[in-house]
């Protein structure tokens, strides 16, 4: 339903997109992750076709995303990063000129969407706070009934409360079969609702991590007042990452903890915890706090 071929996008010496490889099945839900500046905003607007990229391609829906633009909008409901609304305009107007504009909106629907969000649409948007200017923004994608929906921080400003309805919502999407997109800095918000998590770094897409694998796989940490010592050839297949501070190491396995364990116990080692690992411990595998080092 997505894919791109090397999207790059440059602005003079700096690389914002470099060389980005994605494809998303239809019906499947994707989160992209990184830090800000990692390049997710860019992907989405050249997506969209709101930026020309500076070499490779974008296609959605079999449509390409700089020349088939109005085609490819037509399959796609997309919330911005930065919600920009009519600030004269009342709420429900918002909602009926989107509903209107987009051949899979639906004022109705729309209007339910707000209710559900707990949004008075019969406020003038300029008088609205920011949290409402999102409510706003994400009545209007979650209604608009399109096979694609591409969001871009959709809980940004958003109280606890609201934001777990709008993961129930984007979910209740991906399960009706529409494809999903969506970046946060949110883990958990990932881990709720998709399929996988694509995380960048500097432009990049440095990793692409199937969620239900991660069933599979332990976060071991324990205290070590030495240098982790070379990990036997006999588990190292197992050992997929290998992480020390000054006083303590976290492996990441997948598959039989039983052989990783019994190596570990033999080392002078204190504080020992393993537990099933999270999108947390794979995230920090690229971006890793600057006390954390390669073992």
């Amino acid at each position: 339903m997505l894919k791109t071929h090397n999207l790059t996008k440059r602005y003079g010496s700096f690389l914002a997109l470099d060389h980005a490889q994605i494809v998303v099945a239809e019906g499947e839900c994707c989160g992209v992750l990184g830090p800000n500046g990692a390049g997710k905003s860019t992907l989405f607007r050249l997506l969209m076709g709101f930026l020309q990229p500076t070499d490779g391609t974008a296609h959605i829906g079999g449509k390409d995303c700089q020349r088939e633009k109005t085609e490819v909008h037509s399959l796609v409901s997309y919330l911005p990063g930065d919600v920009r609304l009519f600030d004269e305009m009342k709420g429900k107007q918002v909602l009926e000129f989107f509903a209107d504009i987009h051949p899979r909106g639906n004022r109705e629907r729309s209007f339910a969407t707000a209710k559900r969000l707990d949004l008075d649409i019969s406020r003038r948007v300029g008088y609205m706070s920011t949290g409402m200017r999102q409510k706003l923004g994400l009545s209007i994608a979650l209604a608009t009934d399109a096979p694609v929906l591409i969001m871009d921080e959709p809980t940004t400003s958003l109280d606890p409360n609201v934001r777990g309805e709008v993961i129930r919502m984007i979910g209740e999407a991906h399960k009706s079969g529409r494809t999903v997109l969506i970046c946060s800095h949110v883990l958990s918000e990932i881990e709720d609702i998709c399929d996988r998590a694509i995380i960048m770094r500097q432009g990049k897409v440095v990793h692409d991590q199937c969620l239900q694998d991660l069933a599979r796989r332990h976060s071991v940490v324990f205290e070590l007042n030495q240098s982790l010592p070379r990990i036997p050839d006999e588990i190292r297949p197992r050992v997929l990452a290998a992480r020390q501070t000054d006083t303590s190491v976290r492996l990441e396995t997948e598959g039989e903890l039983r052989d990783v364990m019994a190596w570990v116990t033999q080392l002078p080692i204190t504080n020992l915890k393993a537990n099933r690992m999270g999108l947390r411990e794979v995230y920090d595998r690229f971006h890793a706090p600057v006390s954390e080092h390669a073992a």
